[in-house]
């Protein structure tokens, strides 16, 4: 488009004025299919957020990211530390799929799935849009002075916002310390657990400030996620876009006039009403292309295709499309790189499924204790002295543990009782002797295999190495 008004427009943000501040955005309430499907999906997923520290799965809550304790659950498995390479695997697919879902979506889970926008959207918004009003009397009370009405509109949001803020910092906070962990010391009294008590206020604290303030500024300015599909992004790449080669044709953008014959004249479909800006919650015009602040959110969409009705005109100037369809009339196609990440993703997701699949419940490790050489002692025994530690990711105790060599003859002592109980998403650690006849040693350092057993149940197998003398034979 040769519009030099529109290329000055790419030079600089929607929201930052021609003094460099900050330029506070007050979007037209949106309306239309695409924002009521929206509205579904995000309802859907804030009853997820909310609840997901508090489902849980075999015993297991569903989703928990404790880092201090470095465990973790996803979809309700349990992540111990020997589980990190798992962690990263997952982290790798989830990063590869989002990368495809930019390829060919654009940022669509800016604006669909993304929390920062969901909360943003469908909860503080609608507050404001209840208390202030629509954009124009937002924009009015913006500029009326401190009288009481204003005095009392300000405290009854700034009150709601903080109330809301507080519920999503402890919901925040049961993902990180466990659900059953949180009620606990919300029922209990707070000054127990003063370090908890301050870590809500931060969060409280940054969720307000993000909510109430900073707002479209995280999904401009601080979000990673915008920088890289500027990467991404490609001319075959499905964008909420609009449609130049329509809406401007040859004579270019005029306002509507009734009875007139648009196409005969040459003019384009746009009718430069500016409501497709007005409803922009990052407050960008959708018709100078793809830009960085547009997070996909549909809502010029809706609001051209309400006008476009309006005017008896067809709806779908602006739409999801590439940039290919909307100049060149293709239809979308999987090309060589849609393929190459594809083909990535299926591969890594099926090691990871793999992994999980092998992925023992019981984990042993036996390890010589350091610098301690093994001993001799009579009738030919060699004794050696280990660590053990039984790591247990399910959601029961096992009880009767022991250990047996499986490899060769021999006997395990352990320090304090023969068998021991190892607790539920737990640890047992101890001291051990190992002891074998120097007649089956094959020389100074011999692997053997080690079997961890409840009761008469193999649970699992470890290895772990025996010393002895150089050249006992």
């Amino acid at each position: 488009m040769e519009n030099t008004e529109n290329e000055q427009f790419r030079d600089t943000i929607g929201t930052i004025n021609k003094e460099g501040k900050r330029s506070w955005v007050f979007p037209k309430k949106p309306s239309g299919k695409f924002y009521k499907y929206r509205s579904y999906v995000s309802y859907f997923l804030l009853i997820f957020l909310l609840s997901a520290p508090f489902i849980k799965i075999n015993g297991n809550q569903f989703l928990l990211f404790n880092i201090l304790e470095r465990k973790f659950n996803i979809f309700g498995l349990p992540f111990w530390p020997q589980d990190f390479y798992l962690l990263v695997i997952s982290m790798i697919v989830g990063v590869v799929f989002i990368i495809l879902f930019t390829v060919i979506f654009g940022r669509v889970f800016c604006g669909w799935i993304c929390p920062q926008t969901i909360f943003l959207e469908m909860v503080f918004r609608k507050i404001e849009y209840w208390i202030d009003g629509d954009r124009g009397k937002q924009i009015r009370l913006d500029k009326q002075p401190w009288n009481a009405d204003k005095i009392k509109k300000r405290l009854l949001k700034w009150f709601l916002f903080f109330v809301i803020s507080f519920i999503i910092a402890n919901v925040f906070l049961a993902y990180l310390i466990g659900g059953d962990t949180l009620i606990s010391y919300i029922t209990g009294n707070p000054l127990d657990n003063i370090n908890t008590l301050i870590s809500l206020i931060i969060f409280t604290s940054v969720f307000y400030f993000v909510f109430a303030w900073f707002r479209e500024q995280v999904c401009i300015i601080a979000c990673p996620y915008g920088r890289l599909q500027g990467v991404l992004l490609d001319d075959k790449t499905i964008n909420v876009a609009y449609d130049y080669k329509r809406g401007e044709r040859e004579e270019g953008r005029s306002k509507f006039k009734k009875n007139e014959d648009r196409e005969a004249l040459g003019k384009g479909d746009c009718i430069d009403c500016k409501q497709c800006v007005v409803v922009c919650p990052t407050g960008i015009d959708i018709r100078n292309g793809t830009q960085l602040e547009c997070v996909n959110c549909t809502a010029c969409i809706d609001e051209c295709d309400h006008i476009m009705e309006s005017i008896n005109l067809p709806k779908g100037l602006i739409r999801y499309a590439s940039e290919d369809n909307i100049a060149k009339k293709e239809p979308f196609k999987i090309n060589a790189r849609i393929k190459g990440y594809s083909a990535v993703l299926l591969i890594l997701t099926g090691i990871l499924v793999g992994m999980l699949f092998l992925r023992n419940n019981v984990e042993a490790t036996i390890l010589r204790l350091p610098g301690q050489l093994y001993q001799q002692k009579e009738n030919n025994i060699i004794s050696n002295v280990y660590t053990f530690k039984v790591i247990n990711k399910t959601t029961k105790d096992i009880q009767n543990v022991s250990y047996k060599i499986l490899s060769h003859k021999g006997e395990i002592k352990l320090v304090s009782n023969h068998n021991f109980i190892v607790p539920k998403q737990g640890a047992a650690e101890g001291t051990l002797f190992i002891e074998l006849n120097a007649a089956l040693l094959k020389g100074s350092n011999m692997d053997l295999e080690i079997g961890v057993f409840s009761g008469d149940k193999l649970i699992e197998t470890t290895e772990t190495n025996f010393l002895g003398p150089r050249s006992y034979r």
